[in-house]
């Protein structure tokens, strides 16, 4: 039965099809959830609270803090020279800071100089802060970046002193305090808390997410290219050419997956690059072995054998003809294989062979704090888990909206 718009108008199978999954509650959730995703992935540190780069900003007086905590920090100049990165740069790489953070309990101005107390921890029986170590600062040094010596000189009411570029600087000391206090000194808070080096987790939690997504996105283009490549090889041309590619498929097919990753890493290196390679490589059987069930049924049917007779080559009849009549089940295994390939990258970097410190990985977290679940801090190996089950579930209720929506015979 044909479906119709509001105005009577019939929709083609596509239309169809597309109305099929947007109806498809489950697989609009994991829709959504993915496009969620990928905005998350693509601003990066431009949303991450530590937008250093990969996260990796330390602050050991505040690890392992429970969500939520909240300190207030000093920020003060690096004496030397931090480059400066445009808006795209620092989007795909991060900036490095130019500033040192440092996690306060108390400030006080006297002279010309600030004298801190460096946060160290709370007391939790009596519910008060621990008195850590008094710091002073010249006020100059807290916003500017200077030299080895100094030499600030003042003139009656005006500080004078030459920045590490070789900039003179005069200013009141008035101006600097009020400064430091408007824009240098500021509450933090950690949504998510912090790991054991002081990290924040919610910016690194954010920039897991792509790492996951662009290994998920390589590795499905490899095992798409040489599946379809081979599969469609196999089918079409049929006899001995079948019997190679089936014979290269069940060897392939007969070697654990996590075997074969461990081996092609241990091979070739444990960089990024070769992550989403061996990933990739060891997902094409089954993308080739539907791939070549479908070739070997459609290349009976008229309209390729009207092609043949007309004369056509064998490239074009593949990839203009019987191709785009399969895409159907390739997107229903490419979701598949999608959520598949996070998951293998995530158990890789749980056990070393993946993704490596400090770089930001779902697995690497669950990794440096799943000791911590038994320990009174569960959320630190709990969120990274639920992350990566979260996206592994959006990817499969897509691949299943995508079954749903393009079975013609069942929605007949």
């Amino acid at each position: 039965m044909n479906e119709k718009t509001g105005e009577g108008k019939l929709l083609s199978p596509n239309q169809r099809a597309w109305r099929r999954l947007f109806n498809n509650r489950p697989a609009l959730f994991g829709m959504l959830l993915i496009v969620f995703a990928m905005i998350v992935a693509v601003l990066g540190y431009l949303i991450a609270p530590d937008s250093t780069p990969n996260a990796n900003q330390q602050i050991t007086e505040v690890q392992l803090k429970d969500p939520g905590f909240e300190v207030q920090v000093l920020k003060q100049r690096k004496n030397r020279p931090v480059e400066k990165v445009g808006i795209v740069q620092k989007m795909l790489f991060g900036q490095p800071d130019p500033f040192r953070r440092i996690p306060i309990n108390a400030f006080e101005f006297i002279g010309d100089s600030i004298l801190v107390e460096k946060y160290a921890g709370e007391n939790q029986e009596i519910g008060t802060l621990n008195r850590g170590k008094t710091l002073t600062f010249h006020i100059a040094d807290i916003i500017y970046p200077l030299g080895a010596e100094q030499n600030i000189r003042r003139q009656q009411d005006t500080l004078v002193f030459n920045e590490l570029s070789g900039n003179t600087i005069r200013t009141t000391a008035d101006a600097l305090k009020q400064s430091i206090q408007d824009k240098y000194l500021y509450q933090k808070t950690y949504y998510l808390g912090t790991d054991i080096f002081g990290r924040s987790m919610l910016s690194r939690l954010i920039l897991g997410v792509r790492i996951s997504l662009v290994v998920g996105l390589i590795a499905v283009i490899i095992s798409l290219t040489i599946g379809i490549l081979l599969g469609a090889i196999s089918g079409y041309f049929g006899g001995r050419v079948d019997d190679l590619v089936m014979l290269l498929i069940n060897t392939v097919w007969s070697i654990p997956t996590l075997l074969l990753v461990f081996a092609i890493v241990l091979a070739l290196g444990r960089g990024i690059g070769i992550i989403f390679l061996a990933v990739g490589l060891t997902m094409w059987v089954e993308v080739a072995r539907i791939v070549r069930g479908q070739v070997m049924a459609l290349k009976e049917v008229q309209f390729v054998e009207a092609a043949q007779g007309m004369g056509f080559t064998t490239i074009r009849i593949i990839v203009r003809h019987i191709l785009p009549n399969i895409l159907g089940p390739v997107m229903v295994i490419a979701a598949a294989n999608f959520a598949t390939a996070i998951l293998i990258e995530a158990g890789l970097s749980y056990l070393g062979f993946g993704i490596q410190p400090p770089m930001p990985s779902w697995g690497t977290m669950l990794n440096e704090n799943y000791g911590y679940a038994i320990s009174g801090r569960p959320l630190l190996a709990l969120v990274p888990a639920m992350a990566i089950m979260l996206m592994v579930l959006a990817f499969n209720l897509l691949g299943n909206g995508f079954r749903d929506a393009l079975d013609v015979k069942a929605n007949n």
